[in-house]
């Protein structure tokens, strides 16, 4: 992208998770009152794994499973894949595509969760990149 922007420059800091002991139930009304699409699973303020509307869908609708005996941790994609605030925005969407995932929580160094970056936050900002590409190919 030819940019220094840091995944930490446009990261989500309001991460929306819950404990992996919990309902399933539990993680579809959070989906629902924050309108998200997915939830990491935490435990003691580190990402275990993440829960998608498509796991849901997949690994406890589809395959007929009691949803209401289900725990955040039956369903969670684990081990989750997490990036680091001071990675590029270009290494951060390599690593998405490489892996074919849409979003990545984002850790510090002792592993806790500080933030999430989704592909479409790198969508949201390419236009500005762009820009800033082009300013810097005028200044020569």
């Amino acid at each position: 992208m030819g940019s220094d922007l840091k995944v930490g420059d446009i990261m989500k800091k309001n991460v929306i998770t819950i404990n992996e002991d919990k309902p399933l139930t539990d993680v579809a009304k959070l989906m629902k009152k924050h309108d998200v699409g997915s939830i990491v699973v935490i435990r003691e303020k580190k990402a275990e794994g993440i829960i998608t509307e498509r796991d849901i869908i997949h690994k406890i609708i589809s395959a007929g499973k009691d949803y209401t005996k289900v725990k955040a941790s039956d369903v969670m994609s684990a081990p989750i894949m997490v990036i680091k605030p001071e990675t590029t925005l270009e290494e951060s969407a390599k690593s998405m595509r490489k892996h074919a995932v849409k979003r990545l929580p984002v850790v510090n160094e002792r592993m806790e969760l500080v933030g999430i970056i989704t592909e479409r936050d790198i969508l949201e900002i390419f236009p500005a990149v762009i820009d800033l590409i082009e300013e810097k190919a005028q200044l020569r």
